[in-house]
């Protein structure tokens, strides 16, 4: 479609032959334009949760030695779809978070989709399921920790972050998401967002006067920062010294 659709607009474009205004068919090219951009019902996603609970990789880091062996998602059209990962791998995560990464209007899915021998891995889901993913870090129960994705640098293309091994390396890693892809961008060491055993994942991407910062701890818990990237240098911001998740949770909000 989006290679016919320019001669659609010749053709609409032509003197009319029957009376047709000329706003008319300016509006006729118009959709036929932009209709074939817009995902289709069935293809957008609205939710999406685990399922297959399963404890054939026993690492445990959130708090127990049950992952997950599928991925479902609901369409806006009210149809399911289900994902069943090979039995070496899991999702070894907290909750899959949608995102529209490549601003088509609808929303990608992004996990942490773990190989039993290799450890965790980034990985990118669409309504056809996989997408991309980031390489797995290459050592069984070894993990990383979400923050989320935004433009961090206001480029116009969409970055993915997360913490490296959150109780070991403690790096912040960002990829550019673009064209299907996961390319890395920055990494910046002395960061964390989970303690072994947390039920959860602290902070994420909070946008503030219309910045993106990422939310995270020092890499011994003693200060709560927010960090910038403006594609090629990093800027940190000391928050304080409190690093509860209520104190997370306020700087998420902006206060």
């Amino acid at each position: 479609m989006p290679i016919r659709a320019p001669r659609l607009l010749l053709r609409l474009l032509r003197p009319p032959t029957r009376g047709a205004s000329q706003p008319l068919r300016l509006l006729l090219a118009a959709l036929a334009l932009v209709a074939p951009l817009a995902p289709a019902l069935a293809d957008v996603i609205v939710a999406a949760r685990y399922a297959d609970p399963t404890d054939r990789y026993a690492h445990g880091i959130l708090g127990d030695a049950i992952e997950w062996g599928a991925l479902e998602l609901e369409m806006q059209d009210g149809a399911q779809r289900r994902f069943v990962l090979p039995g070496d791998h899991v999702f070894e995560d907290v909750a899959p978070r949608l995102a529209d990464l490549d601003g088509d209007g609808a929303p990608e899915v992004l996990v942490v989709e773990a190989d039993v021998t290799a450890g965790a891995a980034f990985a990118i889901y669409g309504a056809q399921g996989k997408i991309t993913e980031t390489p797995h870090i290459g050592t069984r129960n070894r993990w990383l920790a979400p923050l989320g994705a935004a433009d961090l640098d206001g480029d116009g293309v969409t970055e993915i972050a997360y913490i490296d091994r959150p109780h070991l390396a403690k790096t912040l890693r960002i990829w550019r998401f673009e064209d299907g892809m996961l390319t890395a961008a920055a990494d910046l060491r002395g960061l964390t967002n989970h303690r072994i055993g947390e039920v959860d994942i602290a902070g994420g991407i909070r946008t503030c006067a219309g910045v993106p910062e990422m939310i995270l701890a020092t890499a011994n818990w003693s200060d709560l920062v927010a960090i910038r990237w403006d594609g090629s240098q990093f800027q940190r911001m000391y928050l304080g010294t409190d690093t509860t998740r209520p104190a997370f949770a306020r700087a998420m909000g902006c206060q």
